[in-house]
């Protein structure tokens, strides 16, 4: 996860180089999470992990974590609202 981009694997085996909009990390569950999604998507999905230290993806599977995650997603989108790009992103993808 260098240069704010980061290499994720699809379904078929595909490399797909997406950037990361932002990194938080949430002290109480001590794990680290990544915001992320594709330039070239003209869906403008995000994709939401948790990450460690080398830079692996792990899926995010418990709904209550889901809700947390989405309310940072919520407060960084509100306070970066003047960015059109992130005005029309509309859904969270989890990504492994």
């Amino acid at each position: 996860m260098e240069d704010n981009k980061l290499i994720v694997i699809d379904e078929k085996g595909n490399e797909i180089e997406m950037e990361i909009l932002f990194t938080f990390d949430d002290d109480n569950r001590k794990k680290k999470y990544v915001i992320y999604f594709n330039p070239n998507d003209k869906e403008e999905n995000l994709y939401a992990s948790i990450y460690d230290d080398e830079g692996h993806l792990y899926p995010i599977e418990e709904d209550e974590e889901w809700d947390m995650v989405e309310e940072v997603i919520g407060t960084f989108m509100d306070e970066n609202s003047s960015d059109e790009e992130l005005n029309d992103t509309n859904e969270i993808i989890e990504e492994q």
